[in-house]
């Protein structure tokens, strides 16, 4: 049986002295229910629902912003599986705190809190480009604005999401030959926004493997919201691309930062300049001491589109390793930086880099349960804004310890900053109690109330 209870803690503390408890459940602090309490804290989870419209058509008693709190707990906790979603969080001060007021007197808690055909059936209604649309909507319009947040590096690349290359069965999956090796999979594109010591993925396009990096992510370039005036953009050698550096400097008025390759004209005289001069300075990262950099200004014209009047002005930054004795070209169309300015921006990049292998071999985000197309957009969606999560935790004051830490390091080292608290149902109502609290009022019941609470103790 369901019913809706209410937040009543005087109430329930009225109904134990009489020994009139229906249930009860032990709440023990982990760090992941930490980070969800902490974007409850901060108004982060509310917003969820905003993004995505509730489709279902009955079973709301359930709230439609809880549904979607624990397919993010899933991927949180590094569950792949829609039967996982259920039992995402147990812990009761947190369900309570997020606004779950549902109790089913025939289901016990370590069967889930609903079954899993509700999250199989509310997928169901949803196609891929939504998912999508959820999750650029949630970041741009909802979670950026309320952290009054506004990047102003942004960082592109893609990834390849692999699958089973002998599985035909994965819907709208391509096929490719790289190095002899046949891969099959998708390609999902990024667009990392730095606002401060971290970084989190403001926009994501998800589609076929077979799909070159640029033309992945063109409309993306072309019209996200995430670029404003005097922004900076940095690319690999994958966005190469002298109409849309000509674009973005233009019409978006971004600057962009990316590699030339060996065989680009460019490259060659940019390198031939620098040798000739000899103007060479220290590397910036002290892990690099044997390269050292020099600016190449106005090299521009040796870079050409098909309307080369068009071309905007671009400086280059040259470096030597002096170890092996190879060159590399880093250029940007902020013709006001220096080499050293060049490069140390340019040195943000590995930063995505890092996303991609922790989603993929920490928060398993190669994992599917499922062939079909937007199931698989779902886990990555989801286990995007589980990532996200973790990453805007380590940027406020309860997660601050965890700076610079990858998730599995801080796992290891979690220590409890909360309390264990009791989750007492009554009749319409429950309460919350810190174990401290609960503890005093067990010794002030009666005999045959404390028998009754004998159960939770015995948890702890």
């Amino acid at each position: 049986m369901i019913r809706i209870c209410q937040k009543n803690k005087d109430k329930v503390y009225e109904a134990i002295r009489t020994g009139n408890i229906d249930a009860a459940e032990m709440s023990f602090p982990n760090l992941i229910d930490d980070i969800l309490l902490t974007m409850k804290k901060h108004g982060l989870t509310e917003l969820l629902p905003a993004a995505l419209p509730d489709k279902r058509s009955d079973n709301k008693h359930i709230p439609f912003g809880i549904l979607i709190c624990l397919a993010v707990a899933a991927k949180l906790k590094c569950k792949t599986s829609l039967t996982d979603v259920p039992f995402a969080v147990t812990e009761a001060e947190l369900l309570a705190e997020l606004g779950w007021n549902v109790w089913d007197y025939d289901r016990d808690v370590n069967e889930g809190l609903f079954s899993e055909s509700v999250m199989r059936k509310l997928l169901a209604k949803y196609s891929s480009d939504e998912c999508l649309s959820f999750y650029n909507s949630y970041v741009q319009r909802h979670l950026l604005k309320k952290l009054d947040a506004q990047p102003c590096i942004h960082i592109l690349d893609c990834t390849k999401i692999l699958v089973n290359p002998d599985n035909e069965n994965y819907e709208n999956s391509s096929v490719v030959k790289i190095d002899g090796e046949t891969l099959r999979g998708y390609k999902l594109g990024v667009l990392r926004g730095v606002p401060d010591d971290s970084g989190i993925a403001e926009e994501v396009v998800f589609g076929t493997l077979k799909t070159h990096d640029m033309e992945h992510c063109r409309e993306m370039l072309r019209n996200t919201s995430c670029f404003h005036e005097n922004d900076i953009l940095i690319n690999d050698r994958g966005f190469l691309s002298r109409e849309m550096t000509n674009y973005l400097k233009t019409v978006r008025k971004v600057d962009t930062y990316l590699p030339a390759k060996e065989n680009m004209i460019i490259y060659q005289d940019a390198v031939t300049l620098a040798v000739a001069r000899g103007k060479w300075q220290r590397h910036p990262n002290q892990k690099r001491k044997d390269q050292e950099i020099q600016l190449v200004t106005g090299p521009g014209p040796l870079w050409e589109s098909d309307e080369p009047e068009r071309d905007v002005p671009v400086n280059a930054c040259v470096v030597h390793d002096k170890k092996t004795g190879k060159f590399f070209v880093f250029m940007t169309t902020d013709t006001d930086r220096t080499a050293r300015q060049i490069i140390n921006t340019y040195e943000l990049r590995p930063e995505i880099e890092e996303d991609f292998r922790q989603m993929k071999d920490f928060r398993k985000l190669e994992d599917f349960k499922s062939t079909k197309y937007n199931y698989i957009t779902y886990h990555i969606v989801m286990t995007l804004v589980g990532y996200l999560y973790f990453q805007v935790y380590k940027n406020m004051d309860e997660g601050k310890a965890y700076a610079g830490k990858s998730l599995p390091v801080v796992v290891k080292n979690y220590k409890e900053t909360r309390p264990k608290a009791v989750l007492i149902y009554v009749g319409q109502y429950f309460g919350i109690f810190p174990f401290l609290e609960f503890l005093q009022l067990y010794a002030e019941c009666t005999l045959e109330v404390r028998q009754l609470l004998d159960p939770i103790l015995a948890k702890v």
